[in-house]
């Protein structure tokens, strides 16, 4: 009796096994997509963070889910990574929502805006405080689906040709900027232009451009700014921090079996918190090699900053007063801020000022 019964639960047990092996195999079937960044291949940590991305993906599913990277100009030119994804000419890109306020001033909001949220808070809004929901209820406007894909942290003011001493000097200047930072310096009467990344060192050497912001030390050193450019500006207070994004075509993305979709959250997530500590970490050096060949490093003169700020509320105000998107998702965003400077003056500051105060002393 025991022998019978031990052969016919262990023909249950296989064919249970036969039933459940093939659901598993159904769960991870071969998928390959196209990624196109906006980035090129030389700048290692802002274009890295799509490969990191991409290799997780593969790991984590024994390759069965690929996805090619291409870089900026491969496929289709950096500032058009978007159209492609919108038109399935690639399933996902990698880029900087703010680089297309030109379809609407809201996609700002998902990587920069003037006096905005540092790295720490944009994580900390995206993932814990509804920022995440909020941009992609407006992104599915326009069939997409967003994921973090990294932070730059605070950025560098950029560099300049001449010295700015006053507001006045931005007058007729023109600049390469992104964004709604381009609308609040030309406010001002700085006339921005928008070029992608790989294209800034030309436009700075041709004299196309009086001066370009980019992202910090690190890549501005790779890229050679130093060169063309002699005053190098902090802070970019247009750019507390700049988060990239991952970029999805929506129906691509609900056609991915949720086993997917978990294992692309999971990578992005990676590449996300990857990026701002590879920026920290390089930056320190590259700041002193930039410094050490000739590059004079100079702070934003506080006129000019309290000029950008009154100019930035401006554009606010002006621009939640017709875009009914941009309001409902900046109120959001700054809520939170106001909130998160409150505990950063209590604590993050004080220790911040503390410590530079101590290593000045040595």
């Amino acid at each position: 009796m025991k022998r019978r019964q031990f052969l016919t639960a262990a023909g249950t047990g296989l064919a249970a096994g036969a039933v459940a092996m093939p659901a598993i195999a159904q769960s991870m079937p071969e998928v390959k997509w196209r990624l196109t960044s906006s980035f090129p291949k030389s700048l290692d940590t802002i274009f890295g963070a799509a490969e990191l991305f991409a290799k997780a993906v593969s790991e984590a599913t024994d390759g069965k889910f690929q996805i090619q990277v291409f870089a900026a100009g491969e496929l289709v030119p950096g500032l058009q990574a978007l159209d492609a994804v919108q038109n399935s000419t690639v399933e996902m890109c990698h880029s900087a929502s703010y680089y297309y306020v030109g379809k609407d001033p809201t996609y700002a909001l998902g990587t920069a805006v003037p006096f905005g949220l540092n790295a720490r808070m944009m994580n900390a809004w995206f993932l814990h405080g509804g920022g995440l929901e909020v941009l992609n209820e407006f992104y599915k406007k326009s069939g997409l689906y967003m994921l973090p894909g990294g932070n730059t942290g605070t950025q560098m003011g950029g560099w300049f040709r001449k010295e700015i001493k006053s507001v006045d000097d931005l007058k007729g200047l023109k600049m390469r900027i992104a964004g709604i930072a381009g609308q609040v310096l030309a406010k001002l009467g700085t006339v921005p232009q928008q070029i992608a990344g790989g294209d800034i060192y030309p436009a700075l050497e041709k004299g196309t451009i009086d001066a370009a912001e980019w992202v910090g030390p690190y890549d501005d050193e790779k890229l050679g700014f130093q060169k063309v450019a002699q005053y190098y500006y902090y802070p970019g207070f247009w750019e507390g921090c700049a988060a990239l994004n991952f970029f999805f075509n929506e129906a691509k993305w609900n056609e991915l079996p949720e086993i997917y979709r978990s294992v692309v959250t999971t990578a992005a997530a990676r590449a996300n918190a990857d990026m701002q500590a590879s920026y920290d970490a390089k930056n320190p050096g590259a700041v002193k090699r930039l410094v050490a060949s000739g590059a004079q490093l100079r702070p934003f003169p506080q006129e000019v900053m309290e000029a950008c700020y009154k100019s930035a509320n401006e554009i606010y105000e002006e621009t939640s007063a017709k875009n009914a998107d941009f309001k409902k998702i900046y109120d959001h965003m700054r809520a939170f801020r106001n909130d998160e400077y409150l505990w950063f003056q209590v604590a993050e500051y004080t220790y911040d000022n503390f410590m530079i105060r101590a290593r000045a002393r040595g």
